[in-house]
């Protein structure tokens, strides 16, 4: 069998985030890659796990019994040294290679949107070409629709052709349908590469980075809680669609359990990796609340989440999630964009979220005896937001129930 051509270069497309850290959001230095699978800084996880006993993934959580011994991933470190020499020769024309300290990689400063737009300098070409390919496409699509009410001349004309379309009405209105696809595309097309943006697109973008800007700060408990208010309770399903493999439902849909083996499920873009779901309802106005029982799961996250959410990211460690979260060594946390707030100890039986989208407020009550308040935080819903669940993978038989929840 012939062997790999060792003087073969295969260019590949690399992105900042796709060797980032999540944690610091910056460049991997001195990478560490943990059993599941996953990677980080050393020092960035180093100071995440601090000096305490629990020693879990930022990203899925999975954790050890033991601290890890963490080892530099000698792959991702090259690509890394790699990728920020390619960004310095962009920027500053190619040079001398740095040569590498035995220690740990410095980590580069992460670029700005100048130097992101000089990366990316041939979208606005790419754009212009698009442009241009739908403009032809508008004109022969008019021009179609012009022919259609010329009489034919005969088997030799080029007209002939559009005898092959028909002549019902319904011909007609498919060419009407495509012209006005065509020229809607093309209006985005004109306002995404000339800096334009759809104004529904940036005020969406700018509700999100607001809302991800905003401080989170653990609630006045004197607050009142809507408890089984029938004005508001919502009746929820989980929606299969985003069903992890690892997770099945009741024939109601009200109850997801950890399965004891991988289900069969047709393979999806909208499914979770993890042990994760969302439920079929979404919110964009109004208020709305409903119970879930934490019971029976030994740890659990519940929040919400807009349907983007990547399939591979966790509920709290992304931009469009909010979430808290039990571990079974007694915390309760609340989540969002990879920041943690550690709220206490008390484990509530039944949680009930509180989602007031005309006052943009998310929150969080412990309802099963005594109602409380456990955490409250501003949100934002430029896109709908599902009420989101995740399981502990690891314990078949954890289970989430969505209520109203009967204590």
């Amino acid at each position: 069998m012939a062997g790999l051509d060792l003087g073969l270069a295969v260019p590949v497309w690399l992105a900042e985030d796709d060797l980032g850290c999540i944690i610091c959001h910056g460049l991997l230095a001195w990478p560490v890659t943990l059993p599941c699978g996953h990677s980080f800084c050393r020092d960035c996880l180093k100071g995440l796990w601090g000096t305490g006993s629990q020693w879990s993934c930022p990203t899925c959580r999975e954790g050890a019994a033991q601290r890890l011994q963490l080892r530099k991933n000698t792959l991702l470190q090259d690509l890394a040294d790699k990728y920020s020499r390619a960004v310095g020769e962009l920027e500053g024309g190619p040079g001398p290679a740095p040569t590498r300290s035995p220690g740990p990689s410095p980590r580069p400063p992460r670029r700005t949107e100048e130097q992101r737009a000089a990366v990316q300098k041939s979208t606005p070409e790419v754009g212009h070409e698009l442009g241009e390919l739908v403009e032809q496409l508008v004109d022969i699509v008019r021009s179609l629709q012009n022919q259609r009410h010329l009489p034919e001349s005969g088997p030799d004309n080029k007209l002939n052709i559009l005898g092959m379309l028909g002549t019902s009405n319904t011909i007609e209105g498919k060419m009407k349908d495509i012209l006005h696809d065509l020229e809607d595309i093309q209006k985005k097309l004109q306002g995404y590469f000339t800096g334009k943006e759809p104004l529904e697109e940036q005020r969406q973008v700018k509700l999100l980075e607001a809302s991800s800007s905003s401080s989170c700060p653990v609630p006045d408990q004197s607050h009142p809680a809507p408890k089984r208010a029938s004005q508001w309770a919502t009746s929820l399903t989980f929606d299969l669609r985003s069903l992890s493999c690892s997770l099945e439902v009741s024939e109601n849909c009200r109850k997801v359990t950890v399965s004891h083996f991988s289900q069969p499920y047709p393979w999806s873009p909208e499914r979770f990796t993890t042990c994760q779901v969302l439920c079929s309802q979404a919110f964009s106005s109004g208020k709305n609340y409903w119970e879930v029982d934490t019971q029976h799961c030994s740890d659990w996250a519940v929040g919400v989440a807009s349907w983007r959410m990547s399939r591979d990211q966790i509920l709290g460690r992304t931009r469009d999630s909010w979430c808290v979260e039990w571990k079974g060594t007694s915390q309760l946390s609340a989540w969002h964009m990879v920041k943690e707030t550690v709220l206490g100890s008390d484990r509530p039986k039944v949680v009930g979220i509180w989602l007031d989208l005309e006052q943009g407020k998310l929150a969080f009550y412990s309802v099963a005896n005594q109602e409380k308040l456990l955490y409250e935080c501003p949100v934002s819903a430029p896109f709908p937001l599902h009420p989101a669940f995740w399981l502990y993978g690891l314990h078949p038989g954890n289970s989430l129930t969505i209520g109203p929840i009967k204590v």
